[in-house]
C-alpha cells in the first residue's frame, strides 16, 4: 500500500516537473519571438521626427509647415503617426505650423515609471515642451484618449490655448469593459512578465478585431494598414497603452467637475455610430455642459472619424482659427510666386 502510495507520488511530481518546464519554455520561446518581432518593427519603422527633452523625459515629435501653430494628441492604442497615415497632418501642414507628439510611452517617446501619467500630467508636460519650441500658443487637437490631454491643457493655460478641437473623445466616466481587460499589463511584475511573453501575441490575435471595432461601420482604412501591429504591441508601448487605459475613467470623472470652468472655445466632433466612445453619453453631453462649443455628428461613422473625414476635422481647426483670430490660411512659397509673377489670383 505504502509502495503503491510512493509511486503515485512520484508519479504527479514528474508530471508536474514536466508542466512547468513546458510552461517555462513556452514563456522563454514567447519571449524570444515578442522581442524579435520588436526589434524588427523598430528596423523597419525607425523615428521619422525630432527629439526634445523636457523636465527629464524624452520625447518625439513630428513637425511640418509654417503659421500658426497645431497640437495634436493621438489616442490610446497608437502614436503620432497615426495623425500622419489619416492625412490630417500633412493636409494641415499647408496652412499651419503642425507638431504631432508622440504621448509619453508611446511611439518613441519614454515613460518614466516614478510619475502617474494622468491627462494633467501629460499636458503639463507637453506645453512645456511646446515652450521649449519657442511656441506661445497654440490650437489643439484630440483624438480619442488625446481629447482628455487637450482638455486638460484647456484648462491649465487657456492662455495658451487657442481652441480645442475634440475628436470622437471620451468625456464622462461610465463601465469599461474594455479597460479591464486591457489594464493588466501595466500591473507590476506580473505585467511585466505579461508584456514581455504572451500580452502582445494575444493582441496580434485580435488585432483584426479591434481595429474593426474602432473602424465599423465603416471598413478598416488602406492608409491605417500603414501602421505596424508589431510596433503598437512593443512591451514598452503595451504598457503605456494599459495604463491609459486604467486612467482613463478616473481621468474623465476628474475632468468633468472641471469643464464648466473651460474659457476657450470648443469644437466637438463625433461619429453617430461610434462603439468606443458613444456619441450621446459623450459628444453630446459635452456640448450641452460647454457655452463655447459647436458640435459636429457625422452619420454613419465609427470611432476613426478623422480617416473618414479629414477635412471635416479641418474645417473644424479653420473654425477655431478664424475664432481665435489668427490666419487660416499662410501662402505657401509656390503661391507666392506665382502672386509676384500675375498668373494667381491670391
Amino acid at each position: 500500500m505504502i509502495s503503491t502510495y510512493r509511486s503515485t507520488n512520484a508519479s504527479s511530481t514528474r508530471r508536474l516537473s514536466a508542466g512547468v518546464a513546458i510552461a517555462g519554455l513556452s514563456l522563454l520561446a514567447s519571449w524570444l519571438l515578442v522581442r524579435a518581432k520588436s526589434r524588427r518593427a523598430e528596423r523597419d519603422h525607425p523615428p521619422t521626427g525630432s527629439f526634445i527633452t523636457v523636465d527629464g523625459v524624452k520625447l518625439h515629435y513630428l513637425e511640418r509647415g509654417q503659421g500658426p501653430v497645431l497640437l495634436l494628441l493621438h489616442g490610446n492604442g497608437v502614436d503620432a503617426t497615426d495623425w500622419e497615415h489619416s492625412g490630417l497632418l500633412d493636409a494641415a501642414a499647408e496652412h499651419y505650423r503642425v507638431i504631432a507628439f508622440d504621448r509619453p510611452g508611446f511611439g518613441y517617446s519614454e515613460r518614466p515609471r516614478t510619475t502617474v501619467w494622468t491627462p494633467d500630467r501629460q499636458a503639463r508636460l507637453l506645453h512645456h515642451a511646446l515652450q521649449e519650441l519657442n511656441v506661445d500658443s497654440a490650437i489643439v487637437a484630440g483624438h480619442s484618449w488625446g481629447t482628455l490631454v487637450a482638455l486638460s491643457m484647456g484648462l491649465q493655460v487657456p492662455e495658451f490655448v487657442r481652441g480645442l478641437v475634440l475628436v470622437s473623445g471620451y468625456y464622462y466616466p461610465s463601465v469599461r469593459m474594455d479597460v479591464l481587460v486591457g489594464a493588466p499589463p501595466a500591473l507590476p511584475l506580473v505585467g511585466d512578465a505579461l508584456r514581455y511573453t504572451v500580452a502582445p501575441l494575444a493582441g496580434r490575435l485580435i488585432w483584426p478585431a479591434a481595429i474593426g471595432r474602432a473602424f465599423a461601420p465603416l471598413p478598416v482604412s488602406e492608409r491605417f494598414r500603414e501602421t505596424s501591429p508589431w510596433m503598437v504591441l512593443r512591451p514598452a508601448q503595451l504598457r503605456a497603452n494599459a495604463a491609459d487605459s486604467s486612467l482613463m475613467v478616473p481621468g474623465a470623472m476628474s475632468l468633468a467637475r472641471r469643464y464648466g470652468q473651460l474659457k476657450v472655445p470648443v469644437q466637438i466632433l463625433s461619429g453617430t455610430q461610434d462603439g468606443v466612445c458613444d456619441c450621446g453619453h459623450n459628444a453630446e453631453r459635452l456640448h450641452a455642459a460647454l457655452r463655447h462649443s459647436e458640435l459636429s455628428l457625422t452619420p454613419g461613422v465609427g470611432h476613426m472619424l478623422h480617416y473618414a473625414e479629414p477635412g471635416k476635422v479641418l474645417g473644424a481647426i479653420d473654425a477655431i482659427a478664424a475664432q481665435a483670430g489668427v490666419p487660416a490660411h499662410i501662402p505657401t512659397a509656390r503661391e507666392n510666386a506665382l502672386a509676384a509673377a500675375g498668373e494667381s489670383g491670391v
